[in-house]
């Protein structure tokens, strides 16, 4: 019993050290920053989902939109290379828009092998509860865990493709020159052949923008507040909420909408046997949502190895979601 009690355990306290570890480098450098990868416990998953729905924050709706009606194009247009393959999402959330792909997918018959990648292990559950009940035949094979390190796991079947889904504009809360990296780094995963299909947030209005990242709700300002909240919980942490402000901003000149927390006072916070100092006005850099173009999507992908095959938008245009073929 001690050495099942041990193994249980471990994972539990490994986690913890590495957030405690990214939490305490994050603050201690200059300027001050917080991984948004953290902002998603069970409370965080919540908000998330209420923002999805808020009237301002239209990237749901406009990708929603594309998989609602153009699902059987974006099969298609796999299924004209690779007549079988399997379906890898990073960052699956809970499906919502997905599920449209799913059933074409199962229709089409190219595949019924569904890797769900999530850092959220409450995510990941309920896509193994509730999917294969919605889509019947669906083989549902959640990963929870880092993505680089659960898409290795996912596997690559003999004489079958892989088509790695990273939706949500997820690519967004990398700068630039992160997300370089990052898809660099998908395509070492890939064989030539395999399909990354890619949602991004195209650059427009700077108001539609910069309102869809402060709704009148407050469900954004909460969102990144309640990270503070979940430090206090899992790292023995004493911020006070209300001693911090939610900023966001947007350039329209380089397309970077990016998230503060503003410390409202000179204060001190204790998190795991260390103290942090705030000065009065201080910011927190808590996440970024990164906007392009067109142009700036193709020059992507061609530099991190990929064909663009096509690319699908919602009607006003606002959204793409692009089909790249490793090469």
């Amino acid at each position: 019993m001690r050495s099942v009690t041990a193994t249980l355990a471990a994972p539990v306290s490994k986690a913890r050290q590495a957030f405690l570890r990214d939490v305490l480098e994050g603050l201690q450098s200059q300027p001050k920053r917080l991984q948004s990868k953290y902002f998603y416990d069970a409370a965080g998953d919540a908000l998330f989902q209420q923002i999805m729905h808020c009237p301002e924050y239209y990237l749901t709706r406009c990708e929603m939109e594309i998989l609602e009606t153009q699902s059987a194009a974006i099969v298609s247009a796999i299924r004209a290379v690779a007549s079988q393959a399997d379906l890898v999402e990073l960052g699956a959330g809970d499906a919502s828009k997905s599920i449209h792909l799913l059933r074409e997918w199962m229709r089409a018959g190219i595949g019924n092998r569904y890797y769900p990648i999530d850092i959220s292990g409450n995510i990941i559950r309920h896509l193994q509860d509730t999917l294969p009940e919605q889509i019947p035949g669906l083989d549902v094979q959640g990963l929870n865990g880092e993505y680089m390190e659960m898409l290795a796991r996912s596997g690559q079947t003999p004489g079958r493709a892989r088509v790695v889904m990273f939706m949500g504009s997820s690519i967004g809360n990398f700068t630039p020159e992160e997300a370089m990296g990052f898809l660099s780094e998908v395509r070492r995963q890939l064989r030539p052949g395999d399909f990354l299909l890619i949602g991004f947030d195209l650059q427009k209005n700077p108001r539609l923008i910069l309102d869809a990242y402060n709704d009148r709700q407050g469900f954004t300002r909460d969102f990144n507040l309640n990270l503070l909240t979940r430090i206090n919980r899992e790292l023995d942490a004493d911020f006070q909420r209300h001693h911090f402000l939610h900023y966001p901003t947007y350039d329209p000149s380089t397309g970077a909408c990016k998230s503060f927390l503003v410390s409202l006072r000179d204060q001190a916070v204790h998190i795991g046997g260390s103290i942090i100092r705030f000065r009065k006005d201080e910011p927190i850099y808590m996440e970024i949502s990164q906007k392009y173009t067109p142009d700036g999507i193709r020059e992507m992908a061609s530099s991190c190895g990929f064909a663009p095959v096509k690319n699908f938008t919602d009607d006003k245009n606002w959204f793409v979601d692009a089909l790249w073929q490793a090469r």
